[in-house]
């Protein structure tokens, strides 16, 4: 594989700052168990708050080639888990299964949707997570920073290897590297790959500071068991 930009001390998270798919040749068979990831869904996002159906303003962020469809076939050489795969649903296998984020307090209204869905490549039935994260508005994880413009809450990640076996988690499309965190807090090994340097500096920052912190597991955790934590099984 690619040396890594940046690695752990014990190597379980290798971090990747270039184009993933320049990185992709270079993964060895059996290096990787499943893919993880809220990829760019090719349509041309920029962040910003809206009333009424108008713009608020914006912050000017948009997301590294989401001016182009998101192709997801390189990557179903693994089982795969893509958030926001309803906008390239027609580019994906039949089967597999949908999952869903209830992410809005019930009762209030907004301009965007109030769930987003994510589909994976093994087959199973519909399973939906519920969390409140609308903008300041969170019931959990008050204290994590917003430093990307779809940032997703940790516990909804690690919720996602509960759909996926193996200890290996690889995310080409890092961003903030919440996928990382989430795997250091559930005892799993991770790959991610980040185009953009600005990015890819917050997640070293953000894994730092995880890996400082007192961890739960010693181990890579048993599918099943993580799937019945965060309150859903597979």
């Amino acid at each position: 594989m690619r040396t890594p930009d940046w690695q752990s001390d014990d190597g379980a998270i290798q971090l990747h700052c270039c184009d993933c798919m320049e990185l992709l040749p270079t993964i060895e068979a059996g290096a990787v168990d499943a893919v993880v990831t809220d990829p760019p869904y090719g349509i041309s996002y920029c962040h910003g708050a809206r009333k009424g159906g108008k713009m608020m303003g914006t912050d000017g962020m948009s997301i590294v080639g989401d001016d182009k469809p998101f192709d997801p076939v390189p990557w179903l050489v693994w089982p795969c888990l893509f958030w926001g795969a309803e906008h390239f649903k027609h580019r994906l296998p039949i089967g597999g299964r949908w999952l869903v984020w209830d992410k809005r307090r019930h009762g209030v209204v907004r301009d965007q949707a109030d769930v987003e869905n994510a589909w994976c490549s093994n087959a199973g039935v519909a399973r939906m997570f519920r969390q409140v994260w609308d903008g300041a508005d969170r019931e959990l994880e008050r204290d994590t920073p917003r430093v990307h413009s779809n940032q997703k809450p940790i516990a909804l990640m690690a919720w996602c290897f509960g759909f996926v076996a193996g200890s290996t988690i690889f995310d080409p499309f890092m961003g903030s590297g919440t996928t990382a965190v989430a795997c250091i807090r559930t005892g799993r090994r991770f790959i991610g790959c980040e185009i953009s340097r600005e990015y890819f500096d917050i997640a070293i920052k953000r894994i730092k500071r995880e890996l400082a912190q007192p961890q739960l597991f010693a181990a890579p955790v048993e599918t099943h068991t993580q799937a019945e934590m965060f309150g859903a099984s597979p």
